[in-house]
């Protein structure tokens, strides 16, 4: 094997200390060091895991191939741009950046080539998605209600920003359509920013996405439902399950034990078949970084890249400009 791929983490709040003990778990990466502007976090991440903490981003930079930001979002386009000037490659947590001015900067800094960007678009890489991925066939309805209890963390940006990018990103890469109009309105309850948010998402080949988001929520629920020709999709990304509904063509007799639908006339009798794919549980920040480690070693792109991470961006803020806001 070769000499695991140096990496130096910015960031080591809450996500920024997952990232560290992910990464270290991962035979590819070696954890050199970690930046964070507070002291007692920096010794307790140090205390923890044995990484030494460095002084200031240039003194992280000089000692990396690789950067991990996990920073507010505010920071992340300043953070990716010294990495990206400095030749690193970069993982940077979603949202990708604060404003689509800079997502298009960190777009036309790359444009050369010579380093890879992975954005922290984490569902992608969830276990009952990856289960439901083999049956999407053109879904023309979709479902989604991503509900989380309160949380100070991440009220720094909205509900749109925070949560509901994560399905406007598994949305764009499901659809693969433009979109053409975009429907929306939100509630601001306890911050100065939208909590509860609602989207309708009209793509130009007929799909529609209705999207809800809500981080005052009594419950936590990441459930989305993809309606195509002849299937229902069912992905329950909190519990990890997948359930298919299909329907096919009975020649002749049905099968007297199977579920069965007379849709009359000439339509015929169709069968219905219920399936529930074998999950395979793993951690999928862990699976985004071992796969980034893996498209630096094979100079591949990135499965969620900046084009990826740019485009759920302007989607979102399209979102927001469209937004009727309420106070609560």
């Amino acid at each position: 094997m070769s000499n695991p791929i140096r990496i130096g983490v910015l960031g080591a709040g809450h996500l920024g200390r997952i990232h560290i003990q992910q990464l270290k778990e991962i035979p590819q990466w070696e954890v050199v060091c970690f930046h964070d502007p507070h002291p007692e976090k920096c010794a307790a991440i140090t205390a923890e895991f044995n990484v030494p903490s460095v002084s200031n981003v240039q003194a992280l930079l000089q000692q990396v191939e690789v950067v991990d930001i996990v920073t507010p979002t505010l920071w992340h386009f300043d953070l990716a741009k010294a990495a990206i000037e400095a030749g690193k490659h970069v993982f940077v947590e979603k949202p990708l950046t604060n404003t689509v001015a800079e997502a298009e900067e960190l777009l036309r800094l790359t444009e050369n080539g010579g380093v890879l960007i992975q954005v922290g678009h984490v569902e992608r890489f969830n276990p009952a998605f990856q289960a439901a991925l083999p049956f999407f066939a053109e879904p023309m309805f979709i479902e989604t209600h991503r509900l989380a209890q309160f949380n100070p963390r991440g009220t720094d940006v909205s509900v749109v920003l925070d949560l509901m990018i994560h399905d406007i990103d598994i949305v764009l890469h499901v659809v693969r359509s433009p979109v053409k109009e975009i429907h929306a309105s939100g509630v601001a309850v306890v911050s100065d920013t939208p909590d509860i948010a609602n989207a309708r998402i009209a793509f130009e080949n007929g799909c529609v996405a209705n999207l809800t988001a809500s981080r005052i929520s009594m419950k936590n629920m990441r459930k989305s439902r993809f309606f195509q020709r002849d299937a229902y999709i069912a992905v329950d990304m909190l519990e990890k399950s997948t359930e298919i509904v299909r329907m096919r063509s009975v020649e002749g007799e049905p099968d007297p034990f199977a579920v069965t639908m007379d849709l009359g006339g000439d339509k015929g009798i169709r069968e219905i078949s219920f399936e529930k794919p074998t999950i395979q549980i793993t951690n999928a920040i862990r699976e985004e970084l071992r796969s980034f480690a893996q498209s630096i070693i094979n100079g591949t792109r990135p499965i969620v890249d900046l084009n990826d991470g740019a485009a759920a961006l302007r989607t979102a803020h399209r979102v927001l400009e469209g937004m009727s806001v309420q106070k609560a």
